[in-house]
C-alpha cells in the first residue's frame, strides 16, 4: 500500500491535538490560555492565578487562590530519601538531570500511581508544584556542595522559590517579577516538551512519567537551555560595542545566535519577550545598573538590521534572572518549574481524551528481493 500523507519535517504545520488548554493565535498576535490572553493577565494576574486557571478552568477568587497558596506550601517538603538520592549524584550532574531523577523519584510515594482520574491528577499537579521548588533550589545547593535552603512560611510561593535559591528575602519588585516570569513561561500551547508528554500520557503512564520525559526534551538547547546560552554570550562580550561585535562574528561564521526567532513567531517579537524587557528596565533602575538592559537592545536592534529576528522570551527572561541573583545554571530547570503547571494540565487533558499517538514513516531506505 502506499502511503500518499504529506511528510512534514519536525511535524511543522502538523495538528496533532486537539485541546482546551492554550492557542498561540499568531495572527492576532495573543497567546490564549482557557479563552484568556496571556499577556494580558500577565499585567494584573500572578503566577498561582494561572495555576488555578490551567487546572479549575477559571481564574480564582482571592479566597481560592490563598487556599492554592496554602496547598502548595504545605506540599513544599520532599521526602527525605529524594534529597539522599540526589546527595548521591555525581557533582558534575547538570541540574536539569538532578531534576529529572527528583521527578522520576516522586512516583514511587504515589500508592495510586496508576488511577488516572482528573481528581487524581490534579492532586498529583499540586503536590509537584509544591515540591518543584525545593527540588530545583536544592539539588543546586547539594551539587554544589552547599546547605539546603528550605522554604519560609511567611513568604509567598514565588518568594519562597526565589528564596531557596539564592538564600535572600527577595524585595516587592524581586519577587514581583520573578513571578511574572513564571507566568509567563508557565503554557505555551504544543512546544516539544510539551508533545513529548502528551505522547508518554497517551500510552496510560502515569504524570510522573510524563514529567520526567518532559524534562529531558526541554533539556535541550533548541528549547529550554536558550536562556542560559543568552547570559554567557551577554557575559562574554561584558559590554555594548563587544556584545555587538560578537553577535556580529558568530552571524559571519554562520553560528545560531540563541535568544531569537521561534518557530511560531517567525515575523515579530515574542510578546511575553516585551514584559520581560520591560521587567529587566526596572530591575536596572532598582539595581542603578542599565548596562544588561542596553547590550540587549544593542543585540535586538542589530538581529533585526542584520537578519530580520526578533528576541524570544528566553533572550530577555536571562539578564533578568541574572539580576535576581539566579545562578545560570538553574535557568532551564526554572523554566521547566514554570511550565509543569502547563504540562499537568495537557497530561490531565490526554489521560481524560485518550488515544495513543502511532504515527507512520516516510520510508527512504532501500527495499530487497530475495
Amino acid at each position: 500500500m502506499t502511503n500518499t500523507t504529506t511528510f512534514s519535517p519536525g511535524l511543522e504545520g502538523v495538528i496533532a491535538v486537539e485541546t482546551a488548554i492554550s492557542l498561540l493565535d499568531t495572527e492576532l498576535g495573543q497567546i490564549v490560555i482557557k479563552g484568556y490572553d496571556l499577556i494580558e493577565l500577565s499585567k494584573t494576574k500572578g503566577y498561582l492565578d494561572i495555576v488555578h486557571l490551567l487546572l479549575e478552568g477559571t481564574l480564582p477568587t482571592e479566597e481560592e487562590k490563598s487556599n492554592i497558596e496554602s496547598k502548595l506550601k504545605e506540599k513544599f517538603e520532599v521526602p527525605a530519601s529524594i534529597m539522599t538520592i540526589l546527595q548521591a549524584l555525581p557533582k558534575e550532574t547538570h541540574p536539569m538531570d538532578a531534576l529529572r531523577t527528583g521527578i522520576s523519584a516522586l512516583a514511587g510515594y504515589d500508592l495510586e500511581i496508576d488511577r488516572h482520574t482528573v481528581v487524581d491528577n490534579k492532586r498529583r499537579a499540586y503536590e509537584v508544584l509544591g515540591q518543584i521548588p525545593n527540588i530545583i533550589a536544592n539539588s543546586y545547593h547539594i551539587l554544589q556542595k552547599e546547605d539546603p535552603i528550605y522554604p519560609l512560611q511567611e513568604l509567598s510561593y514565588s518568594a519562597n522559590y526565589l528564596y531557596m535559591i539564592t538564600g535572600n528575602k527577595p524585595s516587592t519588585l524581586e519577587e514581583a517579577i520573578f513571578d511574572q516570569s513564571l507566568l509567563l513561561y508557565s503554557e505555551h500551547e504544543m512546544p516539544n516538551s510539551t508533545f513529548t508528554a502528551r505522547v508518554i500520557a497517551s500510552t496510560l503512564s502515569d504524570l510522573y512519567g510524563a514529567l520526567t520525559g518532559a524534562v529531558a526534551s526541554l533539556k535541550g538547547n533548541l528549547h529550554g537551555g536558550a536562556n542560559e546560552a543568552v547570559m554567557h554570550l551577554l557575559l562574554e562580550a561584558g559590554s555594548v560595542n563587544a556584545f555587538e561585535a560578537l553577535l556580529e562574528k558568530r552571524l559571519r561564521d554562520k553560528e545560531k545566535i540563541m535568544g531569537f526567532g521561534h518557530r511560531v513567531y517567525m515575523k515579530k517579537m515574542d510578546p511575553r519577550a516585551l514584559i520581560m524587557k520591560n521587567a529587566l528596565k526596572e530591575l536596572c533602575v532598582l539595581k542603578g545598573d542599565d548596562l544588561l538592559y542596553q547590550m540587549c537592545e544593542a543585540g535586538e536592534r542589530l538581529m533585526e538590521r542584520e537578519k530580520g529576528l526578533y528576541p524570544n522570551l528566553d533572550y530577555y527572561a536571562a539578564p533578568v534572572y541574572w539580576m535576581l541573583g539566579i545562578p545560570i545554571p538553574l535557568y532551564t530547570p526554572i523554566f521547566f518549574g514554570s511550565r509543569t503547571i502547563g504540562l499537568c494540565a495537557h497530561i490531565i487533558e490526554q489521560h481524560e481524551n485518550n488515544r495513543l499517538f502511532r504515527p507512520r514513516v516516510h520510508y527512504i531506505g532501500e527495499r530487497h528481493s530475495k
